[in-house]
């Protein structure tokens, strides 16, 4: 993905987070935004009951700050960004570049 297109992933997580917490864009803040290999299909954020292809999924992580609230958004690295709530959040696999 080129820098665009990541900047692009950002506006679109920003403008949901604006929408979810009734903020403007220009008062949230990017806490982080990375690339990630996430462990499974799930993308870091499995719902109850779902089953996951489980190979190693290059993505991204994408964090807001808005007020004393932080949103998380992830992706696979041809998606779009997608809010995972709190208590869904697992963390990425270590990185199979490094």
């Amino acid at each position: 993905m080129n820098t665009t297109q990541f900047q692009a992933m950002v506006q679109k997580a920003l403008e949901d987070a604006a929408r979810r917490t009734q903020r403007d864009v220009a008062s949230l803040e990017v806490q982080r935004a990375e690339a990630v290999t996430w462990p499974d299909g799930s993308l870091g954020c499995p719902q109850l009951g779902m089953m996951y292809t489980q190979a190693l999924v290059p993505g991204y992580r994408i964090r807001i700050r808005a007020g004393k609230e932080i949103l998380e958004y992830h992706a696979g690295a041809r998606g779009q960004p997608v809010y995972c709530p709190r208590d869904r959040i697992t963390e990425p696999g270590p990185d199979p570049r490094v």
